[in-house]
């Protein structure tokens, strides 16, 4: 079996940090070209756009799209079109419905379309969906809070209409939680502070729940300097389970129970390869589901201007 022949569409930060290591560690994965318009790998074929990689670039089997996600639409559908495979980095899209045509195009195409979670591949994510599905669950809460000038320097996207805002690492806590939680959730009501000069949310306070009307609460803040919080409380009637880290660390009642190395990025491509191989696709839209319904429901407050 050949490698799979993986070009990275949009070299910005998360690109560098984790999709080029991660392909280079994953068995059945080759990193074959880069298209970007402002960054390249000097030893790989660069290329400005993705329409230029395809006419153009090297022989590739995949792309992976870590633009931002007001222009994954398009590039994915010029990817499918040309009979490759895609990877969406998180979150897989500007809004939900935009999934719909994309995933009728991958099945027609044959292809994968592989909808990213990679908080989900944390190394304790597991652990706590299996403890959870034998317990009585009372309550949930959500603590992700981060230094937004720290993860997302100069990024302007994020501040733009389809950015999500806050919610691009918020979203990280809501694949996890549909992920550990046996039940499907839902939103009950937000509210979303939004910079004077933005147009995406810096901050939000959401309330969910599930059939059984279970109190699951959230709170995400970009405003947060100092040490970060990637923090998930769950009382049950067997102890609080917590998992810190982004999913990296289990304890219950404060007893560790699972906690080991990033391998998030490295898992995504092993899933991608393993997919690739049937022309099989995995695209769940629950946590944007979850985004979406927050904008519908949430009540908005303006707060002070945000400067990078």
């Amino acid at each position: 079996m050949t490698d799979l022949r993986i070009a990275i569409v949009g070299f910005g930060k998360i690109a560098r940090d984790q999709h080029v290591g991660a392909i280079a560690a994953v068995p059945g994965a080759t990193l074959a070209a880069v298209a970007s318009r402002n960054a390249s790998l000097p030893e790989l074929p660069h290329f400005a756009t993705i329409e230029e990689l395809l006419e153009k670039g090297p022989a590739i089997d995949a792309v992976s799209l870590c633009t931002p996600p007001q222009v994954r639409r398009a590039q994915a559908a010029t990817a499918l079109a040309a009979g490759k495979h895609v990877m969406l980095e998180k979150p897989p899209g500007t809004g939900v419905a935009e999934l719909d045509p994309l995933i009728a195009m991958a099945v027609d195409a044959k292809c994968t379309l592989f909808a990213t979670w990679h908080s989900r591949h944390a190394p304790a994510v597991e652990p706590a969906r299996e403890w959870l599905a034998t317990r009585r669950i009372k309550s949930v809460h959500i603590n992700w809070k981060e230094d937004v000038r720290v993860w997302h320097p100069g990024q302007a996207w994020i501040w733009e209409p389809g950015g999500l805002g806050v919610f691009d690492p918020g979203i990280n806590a809501l694949s996890i939680l549909t992920r550990i939680l046996p039940k499907p959730v839902f939103v009950t009501a937000a509210d979303l502070a939004f910079p004077a000069n933005c147009q995406a949310p810096i901050a939000a306070n959401l309330n969910l729940t599930d059939i059984n009307g279970l109190p699951i609460t959230a709170e995400f803040d970009f405003r947060q300097t100092g040490p970060q919080s990637w923090d998930i409380v769950v009382e049950t009637d067997q102890g609080r389970m917590t998992l810190s880290g982004g999913g990296r660390r289990m304890a219950v009642d404060g007893k560790a129970i699972a906690e080991a190395p990033d391998q998030e990025y490295c898992e995504l491509y092993r899933r991608f390869v393993e997919l690739a191989a049937t022309d099989a696709s995995d695209v769940d839209l629950a946590p944007l589901r979850l985004v979406a319904d927050a904008f519908l429901l949430g009540r908005r407050t303006i707060v002070e201007p945000f400067v990078d």
